[in-house]
């Protein structure tokens, strides 16, 4: 069976390499960049799944999934490629400010209990004695999340299009979709700047990308682009405990240890005002950290070492993300508009596409 997915950021790295697990499918993924390069290289990787708010439904079954499989997937990638991937299993913290309602993370630490999964709430002098880098008087407490993870996302594509290449998936970058071809409800080919591709399965995963994808296919779903910013910090020595270095969240900033004294800060979450066009504000990435400073006040003399930015793709009128086949065809599978959840939901998406190609009972 052929299977052409469409687009290789996270999502689509993670398809090729978990549909590249089933004997007897031959798969092509092409896209018009090299991998990780659009929302994937600019994400932080914070990877929010027992600690989210989410609690039931296709929502936390999708986080949960993609939580339980990341434990096997990094050992099983490194394995393959000889690669270590930056995977921080040191947990996730979110700050608490004075307006938060203590009540409601403790009604979620009792639901997760009881489905297995840990949430710790810390006081203010828990919060000062096991992160002392935290100093600011409007922080209340924490809650803690020891099974939640951080990971570089440029370093797990790459080593999930090398683990697939390894495993026969054809990889084909610098090549654009300029038509596609379709009788009643199955798209047979592709036309591409690369030449023509046939088919069984067309699995769009192009982020941005798949509003132009799907306006071929005469059903198009409209995905908007999120700018967002993000820094990285050199501070010359780690913050508080070096031995524990979780992620730290509050008020929508994070601050991302990236080994010895380095920390990603963001981001931002920009719109555009007219059109699809955002120029990165840099007022806006400038009060994400004065904000991280406010929380951690050591950063206050870290030097930014680079700045970086990219789109993320928002479904328009939906919820993200949206993983489907695409209305009027019976072959085509969607698997994007991850707007800022693409990292933490890759693996989860990739189980669901297969399922969908590939049902269990089958």
């Amino acid at each position: 069976m052929n299977v052409v997915i469409i687009g290789c950021g996270i999502v689509g790295a993670a398809i090729a390499y978990e549909l590249s697990l089933v004997k007897g499918l031959n798969i092509t993924v092409c896209d018009r960049q090299p991998p990780a390069q659009a929302s994937t290289g600019a994400a932080l990787g914070v990877l929010m799944g027992v600690i989210s708010h989410k609690i039931k439904g296709k929502a936390w079954q999708l986080r949960q999934t993609s939580i339980q499989r990341y434990e096997t997937l990094i050992p099983e990638l490194e394995a393959i490629t000889g690669h270590k991937i930056p995977f921080n299993r040191q947990g996730i913290l979110s700050l608490c400010l004075e307006e938060e309602n203590l009540a409601d993370w403790e009604k979620l630490q009792a639901i997760r209990h009881s489905q297995g999964w840990q949430l710790e709430i810390w006081d203010k002098n828990q919060m000062k004695n096991i992160c002392p880098q935290v100093d600011n008087e409007k922080i209340i407490g924490a809650v803690y999340s020891p099974q939640d993870r951080q990971l570089d996302p440029t370093a797990l594509t790459l080593a999930l299009v090398e683990a697939a290449q390894h495993n026969g998936v054809n990889f084909q970058f610098g090549v654009t979709v300029t038509d596609t071809q379709t009788s009643g409800q199955v798209c047979s080919q592709l036309e591409t700047t690369a030449g023509k591709i046939s088919a069984d399965w067309f699995v769009v995963a192009a982020g941005l990308g798949s509003t132009l994808l799907t306006a071929q296919l005469h059903h198009t779903v409209d995905i908007r682009p999120v700018l967002g910013q993000a820094l990285q910090l050199h501070l010359g020595h780690p913050l508080g405990n070096p031995d524990f270095q979780p992620a730290i969240t509050g008020n929508d900033v994070h601050i991302v240890p990236v080994g010895g004294s380095d920390y990603w800060v963001g981001a931002t979450v920009e719109f555009p005002s007219d059109g699809d066009e955002i120029s990165p504000n840099q007022e806006l990435l400038e009060s994400v950290r004065q904000q991280a400073i406010a929380f951690c006040p050591e950063l206050a003399s870290a030097k930014i070492v680079r700045t970086w930015s990219g789109l993320r793709p928002r479904p328009e009128g939906r919820p993200a993300p949206i993983i489907g086949k695409l209305p009027g065809f019976n072959n085509v599978l969607l698997a994007t508009g991850h707007y800022r959840n693409g990292v933490l939901l890759a693996p989860a998406t990739a189980y669901a596409i297969r399922e969908m190609m590939i049902p269990v009972d089958s």
